[in-house]
């Protein structure tokens, strides 16, 4: 193993309905790393769990826990407030495994200040037609003018794509956790990473990959 390897930060991003939420999922089916779940004050939707898809919050509690710096970022989407708590990614890192965000760009910018080594990944969707359809598919009593929204929302995050790391096309979800993961692979063989390596071997020492 690695020793020279620390726990990262993982950040998936992605403008609403290109999958994030999926393609963790397979992720997790191909290297070992903790979730964190996020804090929001919308409402559960069918299908979700509390605490495991969100911890569902009041406006009041999560203000609170604004005021008490527990939040290392929050954003506000279509009226609702979203975070993630510090404190939770510092204990899972704490005990030496990664940990992975599902977050939103803005909420993506306050992590990268906090912890610049996070490996940072954006979803794109194969087109805007399908991602349109995939919003129209999750959000079915929307009106009109919510899901243009919507789409205007996400065109101006998907600007934002080149910030990143690595940029992503999400058209097969097991596809596209296999390239984050060899792409997380190949990240801690960057020279930067790898460069204790050198000394260790010059000190005498058998390395390994």
């Amino acid at each position: 193993m690695d020793k020279t390897k620390q726990p990262r930060v993982i950040v998936i991003a992605g403008p609403s309905g290109v999958g994030k939420g999926t393609v963790i999922k397979a992720l997790k089916k191909l290297r070992t790393f903790r979730i964190s779940v996020s804090h929001t004050t919308r409402n559960i939707r069918p299908g979700e769990t509390e605490d495991i898809s969100y911890h569902f919050v009041t406006r009041e509690q999560f203000r609170g826990l604004v005021d008490e710096g527990v939040m290392l970022e929050t954003t506000i989407y279509e009226g609702n407030y979203y975070g993630t708590s510090r404190t939770a990614v510092e204990d899972v890192l704490a005990q030496g495994q990664d940990v992975v965000l599902d977050i939103e760009v803005e909420g993506a910018k306050n992590v990268r200040r906090v912890y610049p080594d996070a490996i940072e990944f954006f979803l794109l969707p194969p087109s805007l037609a399908e991602l349109e359809q995939r919003l129209r598919d999750r959000n079915s009593g929307e009106d009109e003018q919510t899901i243009q929204g919507r789409l205007a929302r996400a065109r101006e995050e998907i600007a934002c794509a080149p910030e990143f790391d690595y940029i992503v096309v999400n058209g097969t979800v097991k596809q596209t956790a296999a390239v984050i993961d060899a792409c997380i692979k190949t990240h801690f063989l960057r020279a930067k990473e790898r460069a204790p390596l050198v000394d260790r071997l010059l000190d005498g020492e058998t390395i390994t990959l």
